[in-house]
């Protein structure tokens, strides 16, 4: 295992901390359900940055410039990556019809998902890396092609409705065709149902674990720290659940964003295949990738997107759309009238 500034205290501190970040986060969606409002999505928004920055003026303070640095280049590469993930997770939304109060719900629950996977995920890349550093290279060489990718507009097409998750719940899991009140199971006759939004969820995070294979390597070709790695990725999603809300109505206002994050893969990715005989310095790197997004960010403002039609992909509040088994049939469920 690389060499970590968290030592079993700071863990343990920093875990209590985001346990106690969700459960107010959780109180808040319990006492009132409602869809977010721009307005509060904003200060919600605005204040899980705030507390991912205070964190790093922590780290500042005690572990000095180079640990804080490294920290922020990899929240803002994970924060810029999980945007483009939730344009996916708005077209998820918008291909099975999930009601806006529902899809706080859905959120809410995927991001909890998401971090425990993560933190798998860094542990293992972190006690891989330590005992086959060659895979650096094997990272490094796949960001670039990841990159690439998007950079010559081959990115892959995203069709939530064909995942192979989704088919395979269907088959093996009774589903109905609503969305209950919001809840993941329902019980008719002595028998469990997976209500339709169980099955979103599970894209959902299907999802995340495709992205994360991306966000993951990117930010250990910034730093090798575990801990860094790991709160730099968790601060970044914390907040995903307040940030869609305030980007699902500007969807198209990101036009150039995938190209600012085809660059910085391939900038990433290049440094780590590189780095045996080129030291990029910290500093250096939040530079490229602060002005790569920066920039796509500003074109995108300066030379916005065609606006979505009214009334374009809102599809009826219905489940998932099944492939022919009797399971996903409305007329089998429980509850059909």
């Amino acid at each position: 295992m690389p060499q970590s500034i968290g030592t079993p205290l700071l863990w343990g501190g920093y875990l209590a901390l985001v346990l106690a970040l969700l459960a107010v986060d959780i109180a808040a969606y319990r006492r009132n359900p409602h869809e977010m409002s721009m307005r509060e999505a904003s200060a919600w928004t605005a204040g899980w940055i705030g507390v991912a920055l205070l964190f790093g003026a922590g780290l500042l303070w005690r572990f000095g410039h180079r640990v804080a640095v490294e920290y922020v280049t990899g929240y803002i590469i994970e924060y810029a990556l999980s945007v483009d993930n939730l344009f996916v997770f708005i077209l998820i939304f918008r291909t099975f019809g999930v009601p806006p109060l529902y899809q706080r719900r859905v959120l809410l629950w995927g991001i909890l998902g998401a971090m425990i996977m993560r933190a798998a995920f860094i542990l293992l890349g972190a006690a891989l890396i330590s005992r086959f550093h060659w895979l650096l290279y094997v990272f490094g060489a796949f960001l670039v092609y990841t990159g690439g990718k998007i950079l010559a507009g081959h990115d892959v097409e995203t069709h939530p409705e064909n995942n192979p998750v989704l088919k395979l719940f269907g088959k093996v899991f009774p589903v109905v065709r609503h969305f209950g009140n919001g809840d993941f199971l329902v019980k008719h006759k002595g028998r469990w149902y997976a209500t339709a939004l169980l099955p979103v969820l599970l894209v959902v995070e299907a999802t995340d674990v495709v992205f994360a294979v991306d966000s993951i390597p990117a930010v250990f070709g910034i730093t090798r720290d575990p801990f860094i790695v790991f709160t730099s990725n968790i601060f970044a999603i914390l907040g995903l659940r307040a940030l869609y809300f305030v980007l699902k109505t500007m969807m198209d206002s990101f036009r150039f964003l995938k190209v600012g994050l085809g660059m910085v893969l391939v900038f990433v990715g290049g440094k780590m295949c590189l780095e045996k005989w080129v030291e990029v310095p910290a500093e250096w790197s939040l530079l490229v990738v602060v002005s790569l997004l920066g920039a796509s960010v500003t074109a995108s403002l300066i030379w916005p997107g065609a606006p979505v039609e009214a009334g374009e992909g809102n599809a009826p509040a219905a489940g998932p759309a099944g492939d022919g088994d009797d399971k996903m049939n409305p007329r089998n469920s429980p509850d059909h009238q």
